[in-house]
């Protein structure tokens, strides 16, 4: 597993916003620490030198998610 970034906080819409550095295509998907499918990258917004990601969460648990990092696996 690969670090994508910690969790900022959640948006209006509902996605959780993530600090990373890396630029990702939409629909990558992401994981937790326990390797459990947490959602899937919606987007890669902000400069390329510090970019952030979108992820819509596919779990009832994201406020345990705030705070935390999450992974997406290796290329």
């Amino acid at each position: 597993m690969k670090k994508l970034g910690k969790v900022l906080h959640q948006a209006k819409s509902g996605n959780l916003i993530l600090k990373t550095d890396i630029f990702l295509k939409p629909s990558v998907p992401v994981y937790d620490a326990s390797n459990r499918k947490v959602g899937y990258v919606i987007e890669t917004f902000g400069p390329v030198s510090s970019p952030y990601v979108s992820v819509k969460p596919t779990t009832d648990r994201v406020r345990k998610l705030i705070g935390a990092h999450l992974y997406i696996e290796r290329e």
